[in-house]
């Protein structure tokens, strides 16, 4: 698989971490948008695009965020964010799941290498080790 373009979109404001989105086509064929670019305290590093997870509500079924208190359909309490109430949360901490991400590591780093090295072109930054602080 081949990366054929990266568009980066640098993000201009307040987000002190958050620098900026790219998007990224493989083979001219498949596109993954709003790759984020995080600026760590280790350096820059890549987020893949992420949804937030839903829990239905025991009482009307209606999806919630989870973590929410009360639902937002009928108002009725709901489980503690504590307490997974489906298959999808078990193994999941977060409140995030990854829509589209790297299956080996060799690949993510390939990837992360390659948008940062675009993201830096883009932002005019210097060259810097892949994680590593970049000056302006």
């Amino acid at each position: 698989m081949e990366i054929t373009e990266i568009r980066v979109f640098v993000k201009e404001g307040q987000d002190k971490k958050l620098k900026a989105y790219a998007t990224v086509t493989f083979d001219s064929a498949f596109v993954i948008r709003n790759i984020k670019v995080i600026q760590g305290s280790n350096g820059f590093f890549i987020a893949m695009p992420s949804r937030k997870l839903k829990t239905a509500c025991p009482k009307c079924s209606f999806k919630n965020e989870v973590g929410s208190k009360f639902c937002n359909q009928c108002g009725a309490s709901l489980p503690f964010p504590d307490q997974p109430v489906s298959a999808m949360e078990l193994d999941s901490k977060s409140e995030h799941r990854d829509i589209a991400h790297p299956v080996t590591q060799e690949f993510r780093e390939y990837l992360q290498n390659k948008i940062l090295e675009a993201y830096r072109k883009e932002a005019g930054l210097s060259a810097s080790p892949v994680g590593g602080p970049a000056s302006a």
